[in-house]
C-alpha cells in the first residue's frame, strides 16, 4: 500500500510539472520567437517480485519528466518596424547583454535602436553583427555591437553629366515662336548648393537648331549685379530628313567595338559660393554616348520629357531600415541610400541543448555545438526576412489536450493515494 501511495506520488508530482509546462506554453502563445516545450514521461526502474517461484515486476511510478524545445519554423507575420527582422530556416540572431557581457542567441526580431544609435533588442541587449565601412560590409571579420552613425551626413557631389530627352518640332518656323524651346535643369556644385541651368533650341534653317546653355549671372562673380544669363556652352545641332541627329556624330561601331559620341562640354568657373570650378558634360545620346538619341526632330510640339544629372546635395540620415539579408540601409535628406551595416546569423548544430534566460533570449551549454557565426542565407544559415517578426510555435489545441490528459492523469494518480489511504485505514482497525 505504501509503494501503491509512492507511485501514485511519483505520477502526481510529474502531471504538475507537466501542467506548469503547458501552462508556460499557453502562456507564451503570443510571445514572437517563442518555442514550444515537449514534455517526456519515463518510468521508474521495476522492483522484482518472487512469487510461487514465479517471477514478477512491479512499476515504482514516473520519474521527473524531461522537456526538450521543438525548434521547429514559425509563420512570419508582417511588422511594420522598419527594423523588425525574422529568421526563415535555421540559426539565431546573436545578441550580447550589456550588463553582463555574455552572449545569446534569440529568434525574436524586434529589434530598434537606442539614443547612441546601438541597435538592440526590445529588452535591451545589443545585437551582433559587422558595421560597414564606406558602405561595404566585411562579414569575414569578427562580430561586434551594430552602431548606426546617425548623425553622419551624406557628403554632396558635384554634377559631372547630364542628359536632356526631348523633341524639337520639325515643323517650327525660323523666327517664330514654334521655332524656338527652352528646358530648365538642375545641377550641383561641389558644395552641394544647386544651380539652374537652361537649355535653349533655336531653330536656324531646315535640320538646323542652335543650342545655349546659361546659368543666371548672379551664381557667377563675374555676373554681379547682372540680370542676363551667362553663356556656358553653344553649338548646332543637325537632324536627317528622318529626324535623327546626324551632327554632333552619333555613336560608332566598328569591328564590335562602340566609340562614344562626343558629349558638349558644360564649363562652369567662377560660382559665387566659392565652389570649385566644374565641367559637365551633356551627352546627346544615351548611356554615357554609346546609345540612342536623347534629341529628336519630329513634327511634333517641341517638348522635354526628361532631364537627368548624376551631382546632389549633401544629405542627413532621414531614415534606418532593415533589408532582407539582414543589411541595415541608411536613407538620407537627399534620396541616396547607404548600408550601414549587417546582422550576424548564429548556426548550431544541436540547438536543443541552449537554455532559456528570459527576455527571449538562449544560452549556450557545455553541451551547446559551437555556435557558427556568418551572414544569412550562407553555410545552411537561414535568409533573414525584413518587416516580419517570427510567431510562437505553440499550438493551442494541442496544448489543450495536453492539458486535460494530464489533468486526467492527475485526478486518476489522486485517486490512487485515496485508495491507499482508505486500505491503510481498513488495516489498521483490524489491528483494533
Amino acid at each position: 500500500m505504501l509503494s501503491s501511495i509512492s507511485t501514485a506520488l511519483s505520477a502526481l508530482q510529474a502531471d504538475s510539472t507537466a501542467i506548469d509546462v503547458t501552462g508556460n506554453n499557453l502562456a507564451n502563445l503570443n510571445t514572437t520567437g517563442f518555442k514550444t516545450t515537449e514534455v517526456q514521461f519515463a518510468d521508474l526502474m521495476s522492483q522484482s517480485l518472487g512469487l510461487g517461484g514465479t517471477s514478477a515486476q512491479l512499476g515504482l511510478g514516473v520519474g521527473p519528466i524531461q522537456t526538450s524545445t521543438v525548434y521547429s519554423q514559425g509563420v512570419l507575420t508582417s511588422s511594420t518596424g522598419l527594423l523588425d527582422s525574422a529568421i526563415s530556416g535555421n540559426g539565431f540572431f546573436v545578441v550580447q547583454d550589456g550588463s553582463s557581457g555574455q552572449t545569446l542567441y534569440t529568434r525574436d526580431g524586434s529589434f530598434q535602436l537606442d539614443t547612441s544609435g546601438n541597435l538592440i533588442t526590445s529588452t535591451g541587449q545589443y545585437v551582433q553583427g559587422w558595421n560597414a565601412t564606406n558602405g561595404v560590409v566585411d562579414t569575414s571579420g569578427a562580430v561586434g555591437d551594430i552602431t548606426v552613425p546617425t548623425g553622419s551626413e551624406s557628403a554632396a557631389k558635384a554634377t559631372t553629366t547630364m542628359d536632356v530627352l526631348a523633341n524639337l518640332n520639325a515643323d517650327g518656323t525660323v523666327g517664330a515662336t514654334d521655332g524656338s524651346f527652352s528646358t530648365p535643369i538642375q545641377v550641383y556644385d561641389s558644395l552641394g548648393a544647386a544651380h539652374t541651368l537652361t537649355v535653349s533650341f533655336t531653330k536656324t534653317a531646315a535640320n538646323t537648331w542652335t543650342y545655349n546653355v546659361t546659368i543666371p549671372a548672379a551664381d557667377l562673380t563675374s555676373g554681379a549685379g547682372s540680370t542676363t544669363p551667362t553663356s556656358l556652352a553653344t553649338g548646332t545641332l543637325s537632324f536627317d530628313g528622318n529626324g535623327n541627329l546626324t551632327s554632333p556624330a552619333p555613336p560608332s561601331t566598328s569591328g564590335g567595338t562602340t566609340t562614344a559620341a562626343t558629349p558638349v562640354s558644360v564649363a562652369i568657373t567662377g560660382l559665387a559660393d566659392g565652389a570649385t570650378d566644374q565641367t559637365i558634360s551633356w551627352n546627346l545620346f544615351s548611356n554615357n554616348g554609346t546609345g540612342t538619341q536623347d534629341i529628336t526632330q519630329y513634327a511634333e510640339t517641341s517638348a522635354e520629357s526628361k532631364t537627368t544629372q548624376d551631382g546632389y546635395a549633401a544629405g542627413q540620415i532621414t531614415e534606418i531600415q532593415m533589408e532582407t539579408g539582414g543589411t541595415l540601409v541608411a536613407t538620407y535628406s537627399n534620396g541616396k541610400t547607404a548600408t550601414v551595416g549587417q546582422l550576424a546569423v548564429a548556426s548550431i548544430s544541436n540547438p536543443g541543448s541552449l537554455v532559456s534566460v528570459g527576455d527571449n533570449n538562449l544560452a549556450a551549454t557545455a553541451a551547446s555545438a559551437a555556435p557558427v557565426i556568418g551572414a544569412a542565407n550562407t553555410g545552411g544559415r537561414g535568409q533573414i526576412e525584413a518587416s516580419e517578426l517570427e510567431a510562437s510555435t505553440v499550438d493551442m489545441a494541442t496544448e489543450f489536450t495536453n492539458l486535460l490528459a494530464y489533468e486526467r492523469s492527475y485526478q486518476a494518480a489522486s485517486k490512487v493515494v485515496t485508495t491507499g489511504d482508505e486500505m491503510e485505514q481498513e488495516t489498521l482497525a483490524l489491528i483494533k
